[in-house]
């Protein structure tokens, strides 16, 4: 028999990934296809699904014929995708009914201060472990039910369906015969409750959401596909899923109560491992589920940074001073520090643990001398300052103080910003041989729900070390840089009235 490989699909927030692993967890195939980011107002971002089903196809064609392989030889197909982003689609056409709403759409912040004011604060984050937040589903499905001519009406005959990505790449795969979520997507929708795992039907009330229109929720590392006739030369089974960061929480073998790692990519996003019973914060971060597993459930403390790599890329589209994001590091280089100059980085609000929707962006002490290597290392310092507020967050909640941070995401690439991170922590940060965890995480789902790697043991001997950053800044200077940043923090808060 052939050897047998794993097909991750990362569907992500600019891109469309497909990864091959094989079993000793190296990339044997990868394609990336991007795809059109739609601004109509200020503050809404959209997508088009039909636009990043065609891409993740696309990226899925090009890994398997760059690892040269049949499409009998792939064992499994495991999911992970951009979580929040909210679609609805035609039951029976198939089509969208409207574009997405991305994650990082701001478009709902005023009905959920609605929703505060009334009074809902507790009841959400006691059933959802969430705050209201228009970074969440529930607002985006309630905004396309209020604003969508005629889906009123559909939603409640059931003629439509709700779905966060991974819902829509699995119906595009089984050509409409399977709609389901997993328990991590689910999570983050503002409907679910992460105590009983269903759907809550209080919740569903106060938002004005049929349940007609939502998607059968499963765990995160079973059988629940298999492919439609016509894709594939064969049907193969699809029995990972699990949103990105949850994913990559996975990926990087955060198994045990207490582990932590950080994805720096568009936003940054920092998980804790809470162990079998959910953590509530004290300090602005979300309870949610890790991952459900063999009928087991996992919990996490999550910190959100909205504006992570996407300032970086903000630099480069935006102001032209890189060509590309790779440039950065160089370009921060040429300046022995940073000029005394901080960015805060609030291009779409500020996520945890502010959660301030009105904050905007604000470079403060900007002087004649400005240079742009000052403005490259200000945005590199601005990503570690956000997770480092994140972290005193879930140190804390859990009552403990943080050792070591686990690192993935493109900007772990970056020596400066990781070395930076380490300084303003205190503690070593340690990226991986394997940057690639989100996917990573997912092909492991999949893979364990199949048999392909026995246990979490065999996954646990076949992760290393590339690097360790230890710190080296005096206290004094790590001091001084974090009032200068919480002073920028207050200057760029609630500045939209």
């Amino acid at each position: 028999m052939k050897e047998q490989y794993i097909l991750a699909i990362d569907q992500g927030t600019t891109s469309s990934r497909a990864i091959i692993f094989n079993n000793q967890s190296k990339i044997i195939g990868l394609g990336q296809v991007d795809f059109k980011q739609y601004y109509p107002h200020p503050g809404w971002v959209e997508h088009d699904a039909e636009e990043i089903w065609e891409s993740q196809w696309k990226a899925i064609q090009i890994a398997i014929e760059k690892a040269d392989i049949t499409h009998s030889q792939i064992a499994a197909i495991g999911i992970t995708n951009q979580r929040e982003t909210t679609l609805i689609w035609d039951k029976i056409s198939g089509e969208p009914v409207h574009k997405a709403i991305v994650w990082q759409d701001r478009r709902t912040s005023n009905m959920c201060d609605r929703l505060k004011s009334e009074g809902n604060i507790e009841t959400f984050k006691r059933k959802t472990g969430l705050v209201i937040d228009a970074y969440f589903s529930g607002t985006k499905i309630k905004w396309f039910l209020d604003n969508v001519d005629g889906l009123k009406e559909k939603a409640l005959n059931g003629e439509v369906c709700f779905g966060t990505i991974d819902s829509w790449l699995i119906w595009k795969l089984t050509k409409g015969q399977k709609f389901i979520t997993d328990v991590t997507n689910a999570s983050r929708t503002l409907i679910f409750n992460i105590h009983t795992l269903n759907w809550d039907e209080e919740l569903l009330e106060i938002l004005e959401i049929p349940s007609a229109i939502l998607p059968e929720v499963v765990g995160c590392s079973e059988v629940v596909a298999h492919t439609a006739d016509g894709l594939f030369d064969t049907s193969i089974p699809i029995c990972g899923i699990a949103g990105d960061q949850q994913a990559a929480l996975f990926g990087q073998l955060c198994i045990k109560k207490g582990m932590v790692k950080n994805t720096y990519g568009t936003g940054c996003f920092l998980l804790m491992n809470t162990g079998d019973k959910p953590v509530y914060s004290e300090n602005n971060l979300l309870t949610t589920v890790a991952w459900k597993i063999s009928g087991k459930v996992n919990y996490a403390l999550e910190g959100s940074v909205f504006i992570g790599g996407a300032a970086v890329q903000w630099l480069r589209d935006g102001l032209g001073l890189i060509n590309n994001a790779d440039e950065i590091e160089e370009l921060a280089k040429s300046e022995k520090d940073n000029g005394d100059v901080y960015f805060v980085p609030a291009l779409s609000g500020l996520g945890a643990p502010y959660w301030d929707s009105y904050a905007r962006g604000t470079i403060v002490g900007i002087t004649r001398g400005t240079t742009k290597g000052h403005i490259a290392r200000a945005t590199l310092e601005s990503i570690a300052f956000q997770v480092y507020d994140i972290v005193k967050s879930m140190e804390a909640d859990s009552k403990a103080k943080g050792s070591e941070l686990r690192v993935d995401g493109g900007a772990a690439v970056n020596n400066l910003l990781l070395q930076f991170q380490s300084d303003i922590f205190g503690f070593d940060v340690v990226r991986p041989t394997q940057l690639e965890s989100t996917a990573l995480g997912a092909a492991y789902l999949a893979g364990l729900a199949v048999e392909f790697w026995d246990n979490l043991d065999v996954l646990q001997s076949q992760w290393k070390k590339d690097k360790v950053f230890h710190p080296g800044m005096k206290a004094s200077e790590r001091d001084a840089f974090l009032h200068k940043w919480h002073r920028a923090i207050g200057r760029s808060k609630n500045w939209i009235e």
